[in-house]
């Protein structure tokens, strides 16, 4: 069975970063990224492509439905038994699919869900230091600072009593914040 753990944070918490290093550390451990696989999607242009396209330059969130194939798809194929998925739920409604998907599932089980917090003031000093594309701008950033907020709190409350919520300070050195997140994840594996 493999094991499935879920990084969120902020826009610019270092989330992706973080797992990308974890995953390079570990040769049983498979890293995706949502945003990545999403973002690569819409260069591609194909039709789908440009359904997310036109959520994504928003700052919206992507269909539920399209999303939730992306993420099995990925898992199903990964190479390894341990899966890092960031940026994933980034709604009550994409975590309840999730959830429900999982209950008939037996190939997969959720281990932990791992909050990545950052101060919005470092979030957005990071996503407007970094401008990776046009939706890295300070109208954008604000939307998807509010659209990752909203459900939150949810998100954690949900997660919290059935004990698959860690919390990690995202302000430290990447450094020391990949050591904590590698000793917290191996503890589990």
């Amino acid at each position: 069975m493999k094991k499935l753990f879920l990084i969120i944070g902020a826009p610019g918490s270092g989330k992706t970063t973080d797992a990308e290093l974890i995953a390079q550390k570990n040769e049983n451990i498979t890293h995706y990224s949502t945003g990545d696989m999403l973002r690569t999607e819409v260069a591609s242009r194909s039709q789908r492509g440009i359904e997310l396209d036109s959520f994504m330059s928003k700052g919206e969130i992507v269909p539920i439905d399209i999303v939730i194939e992306t993420i099995i798809s990925a898992i199903k194929e990964s190479p390894t038994n341990v899966v890092i998925i960031d940026g994933y739920p980034r709604s009550v409604e994409q975590m309840n699919a999730l959830d429900k998907y999982l209950e008939n599932e037996n190939f997969v089980t959720l281990t932990n869900v791992i909050e990545i917090q950052v101060s919005e003031e470092t979030a957005r000093d990071r996503v407007l230091g970094r401008a990776r594309g046009a939706d890295d701008n300070n109208e954008v950033f604000n939307n998807r600072m509010r659209v990752y907020l909203e459900p939150l709190i949810s998100i954690k409350d949900f997660y919290e009593p059935k004990e698959l919520l860690e919390v990690v300070s995202g302000e430290g050195s990447i450094e020391s914040i990949v050591i904590e997140l590698n000793e917290f994840i191996q503890s589990k594996i």
